[in-house]
């Protein structure tokens, strides 16, 4: 039944759509673990309980997610071997040794040190613990330093050579370690892990301020969540902004189908905002577009020329329409975190933090947008890196493994049915442990009342914003 399927069009969704699982843990557990490590030191530094009740209910969560996140990219690295042989040969002397360097620096470190921060509390000091923790997400850091450098070597490939074997073969390890996109694609990525992870902290904190289960820890989280808003959106529209113009020098064709550009503007190109892709006519249909816009954001020239699809062959084009629309949903949900951050400082302002819900509900539809906001533009990364593997050098076509189309669906059935069964219950799992906040105890004599509706007095304002809203 499979005779009629392309082995090539199906290794290409068996990996997406492992990768697809895959990217969003690490994703937040990134982001998580440097939470933690946050949230010990302040305990460490105030020596406000809070602080360690929050540390506890979220190291539980980050074991999970990093436990899913391990056992997902085991899987995923077996692709390597079974769908994209060819691949594997001919780059493996490149990307081969930058992945074993992940395992044996970020892995190891992340191994031999959760333990002892998920466990070792009481058996060993304060201290030991903390820096426990701080190496769990500096490994974390470490992990997406070496991915994000195989991954922008294959978009930006440099120092290497070809062999008579057809292999791509270093010459330049410090070349093909920072190549030229690595540097804005890691700052980009970690970035987004933050924001990921901060959007779910906020969406807990909101979803139990609503609730008033527990409004001291709640409150605490959502404020911290809201700051992490405020400051670090905005710092990732203009990473963003960065990485687009270096795609623009290294990998034109792509940008070419994120702005949907099928034709070459040689006095100014309009920034299209909608429009519906037609890669038969090649033109955007329906198109709500600004004139010249594209060019004073790309050459900060309104009459800029810029080079369109109609220089490129159509087999080397990407496939446009998920590029335009993946392209456009990663830069929507960042301008709508931003208004989240904007939102959530204006009621810092006006001391209605913690008993404005509306912004409670915003923050709590929010909650998932970095998990969506990763994959549309890991999306727009990949496909619009089409028909290549390796940029420019090494065709997607030529990278699989000969092996027959039923085979490749086959196991493509098998992920698909065991993915959603694992992970659908590793996730629902972690979503119960996000509603147990539990109760705050007491509270303390000098920790003073705390509301979660209505207006917020001057006086508790000033002490809610203050010693417990970081």
């Amino acid at each position: 039944m499979f005779e009629n399927f392309d082995a090539q069009l199906l290794a290409r969704i068996q990996f997406a759509f492992t990768v697809s699982f895959h990217i969003i843990f690490p994703a937040f557990s990134i982001g998580l673990a440097s939470y933690l490590a946050v949230l010990e030191g302040l305990y460490l530094w105030k020596k406000d309980k809070v602080y360690l009740e929050l540390f506890d209910f979220w190291k539980t969560i980050f074991a999970v997610a990093f436990g899913m996140g391990v056992v997902s990219g085991i899987v995923m690295s077996y692709q390597f071997g079974t769908n994209w042989s060819v691949f594997s040969d001919k780059a493996g002397p490149v990307i081969g040794p930058l992945m074993g360097y992940e395992v044996l620096t970020a892995f190891f470190l992340e191994a031999g040190f959760l333990g002892v921060m998920l466990f070792g509390r009481n058996r060993v000091g304060p201290g030991l613990h903390f820096f426990a923790t701080l190496m769990v997400a500096f490994g974390t850091l470490i992990s997406a330093t070496w991915i994000l450098s195989v991954n922008s070597w294959m978009q930006t490939p440099a120092g290497f050579a070809m062999n008579d074997m057809g292999q791509f073969v270093p010459t330049d390890w410090w070349a093909i370690v920072f190549n030229p996109s690595f540097p804005y694609r890691l700052v980009h990525m970690v970035i987004a892990a933050y924001l990921t992870t901060a959007f779910v902290v906020g969406a807990v904190g909101a979803w139990h301020l609503l609730r008033a289960t527990a409004p001291r820890r709640a409150g605490k989280m959502f404020s911290m969540a809201m700051w992490m808003a405020a400051i670090v959106a905005p710092i990732q529209i203009f990473a963003g902004d960065m990485h687009g113009l270096n795609t623009l020098e290294h990998q034109p064709v792509k940008v070419m189908a994120m702005e949907g550009h099928f034709d070459s503007h040689p006095e100014g190109a309009p920034l299209i905002l909608f429009g519906i892709p037609n890669t038969e006519e090649k033109r955007i249909d329906y198109a709500l577009e600004i004139p010249k816009l594209s060019s004073l954001i790309l050459k900060h020239d309104l009459n800029a020329p810029l080079a369109g699809l109609d220089t490129i062959p159509d087999d080397k084009e990407p496939p446009v329409a998920i590029v335009f629309w993946s392209f456009r949903v990663m830069v929507a949900i960042g301008f709508a975190m931003l208004g989240v951050g904007a939102f959530s400082l204006w009621c810092r302002w006006k001391g209605t933090l913690h008993s404005n819900h509306w912004l409670h509900r915003v923050a709590l539809v929010m909650g998932p947008s970095g998990f969506v906001a990763v994959l549309a533009g890991w999306i727009t990364t990949e496909v619009g890196r089409q028909p290549y593997t390796v940029y420019g050098h090494l065709l997607t076509a030529d990278s699989i493994s000969p092996i027959a189309a039923p085979a490749v669906a086959a196991s493509l059935i098998a992920f698909i049915i065991v993915y959603f069964i694992v992970f659908g219950a590793g996730t629902f799992y972690i979503l119960r442990l996000m509603g147990r906040l539990p109760r705050d105890p007491m509270p303390d004599l000098d920790d003073g009342p705390i509301r979660t509706s209505g207006t917020t007095p001057a006086s508790q304002t000033g002490h809610h914003g203050g010693k417990h809203a970081h």
